[in-house]
C-alpha cells in the first residue's frame, strides 16, 4: 500500500535545512509531498566559518534526485533583509507559504563566568533573532491572507526548558524561543496560524560535538533510538492539517517516544488582602506556607543538550 503524503502540495521553509537535523526535516517533508525551501548558511557548528553553499545544494540535489521538489536559499536569516528575501524568494517561486520550520542554530559552549560577549551575542542572534526575523515576514503574508493554515515550528531544547550547565547563551536562546512561540500562538491564531516548539534528542553534529562527528548524524546512530529520523514523524504531524489542533505547546521527541510537556502552573502562593505586603509578615508566614517544602532543581529525563 502506498504511503500517504501528509504534506501534499504544501510549501515549507526549513531554516537550518542542511544541518544534521534540518536536512532530515527537509528530505522528509519533500518525501511527504511538500515543496521545500532549504535555507542555510552551510557554516560550521560554531557559526564562524562563513557561508558555504556546498551542504545546502547537496540536500537539494538529494531531494530532486529522489523525485521531490526543492530549492536552496543561502544566507544568514538572522539578518532582517535576508529573512525578508527568503520569504520573497519562496513566494516568487511557489506563490504560497504554508510551513515555517526553524531548525537553525550554532553552539558556543562556555561556563557563564567564561562566556564572552561574542559567544553570547552570536548564539542568541542565530537561534532567537533568526526565529523572530523569518517569523515576522512570514506572519505578514499570513495576516494579509486573513485565513490560512500556516504552521510555525521552532526547535527548542531541554536546555531551554530546565537550563544546561556550560550553555547559558544556548539555554537562554532556547527558552526565548518558547516565549516567542507562545506569543505567536496568541497573536496569530486569529489568522489560522499555529505555533509550537519541539525539543528533540538525537545524534547530530551539534550533540556529537567533540566526538568526531562529521556534520550529520554519527554513523553509529543510524537505525537506533538516537537516529534523527525518529524526530521527523512529529515534525510532519505538526505541519499537517491534522496538526492544526495543537497550538502554543512544547513537544518532545527522543528515541522511540513522542511526548507533550506539561505547561507551567502556579505551584504555591501567598496572598495578602492588604494592598502592600509587609516584609516582616512575609518572613513570618513563609515557613508555614511556601516554605513547607524544599525547592529542588527541576530534572528533565534524558537531558543532554
Amino acid at each position: 500500500m502506498a504511503e500517504t503524503k501528509h504534506l501534499e502540495g504544501k510549501v515549507a521553509i526549513v531554516t537550518g535545512g542542511a544541518g544534521g537535523m534540518g536536512s532530515w526535516v527537509s528530505k522528509t517533508y519533500a518525501a511527504q509531498g511538500a515543496r521545500v525551501v532549504v535555507a542555510d548558511t552551510g557554516a560550521d557548528v560554531e557559526g564562524r566559518m562563513g557561508v558555504d553553499p556546498t551542504r545546502v545544494n547537496a540536500v537539494v540535489d538529494e531531494i530532486t534526485s529522489a523525485g521531490g521538489e526543492a530549492i536552496p536559499f543561502i544566507g544568514d536569516i538572522a539578518d532582517m533583509d535576508v529573512a525578508q528575501a527568503l520569504i520573497g524568494t519562496t513566494l516568487d517561486t511557489y506563490n504560497e507559504l504554508d510551513i515555517l520550520v526553524c531548525a537553525q542554530g550554532i553552539l558556543r559552549e562556555r561556563m557563564v563566568f567564561n562566556m564572552t560577549e561574542d559567544d553570547w551575542d552570536g548564539v542568541v542572534r542565530a537561534h532567537l533573532k533568526g526565529c523572530f526575523a523569518v517569523t515576522r515576514f512570514a506572519s505578514i503574508v499570513w495576516r494579509q491572507q486573513r485565513e490560512s493554515n500556516g504552521r510555525i515550528i521552532y526547535f527548542t531544547s531541554d536546555a531551554g526548558i530546565s537550563g544546561g550547565p556550560g550553555q547559558s547563551n544556548y539555554s537562554a536562546a532556547q527558552a526565548g524561543k518558547i516565549g516567542l512561540m507562545r506569543s505567536n500562538a496568541r497573536a496569530l491564531s486569529r489568522y489560522g496560524v499555529t505555533s509550537n516548539c519541539i525539543a528533540p534528542l538525537a545524534s547530530t553534529r551539534m550533540t556529537d560535538r567533540g566526538r568526531g562527528a562529521d556534520g550529520g548524524a554519527s554513523a553509529s546512530a543510524a537505525g537506533t533510538a538516537m537516529d534523527p529520523r525518529n524526530v521527523t514523524p512529529l515534525l510532519v504531524w505538526l505541519a499537517s492539517d491534522e496538526g492544526g489542533i495543537a497550538n502554543g505547546r512544547i513537544f518532545g521527541a527522543s528515541g522511540h517516544r513522542i511526548s507533550l510537556y506539561e505547561e507551567p502552573v502556579r505551584e504555591r502562593f501567598l496572598y495578602s488582602e492588604e494592598p502592600l505586603w509587609d516584609i516582616d509578615q512575609v518572613f513570618e508566614v513563609w515557613p508555614k506556607t511556601i516554605g513547607l517544602q524544599d525547592y529542588p532543581l527541576p530534572e528533565i529525563e534524558g537531558m543532554q543538550r
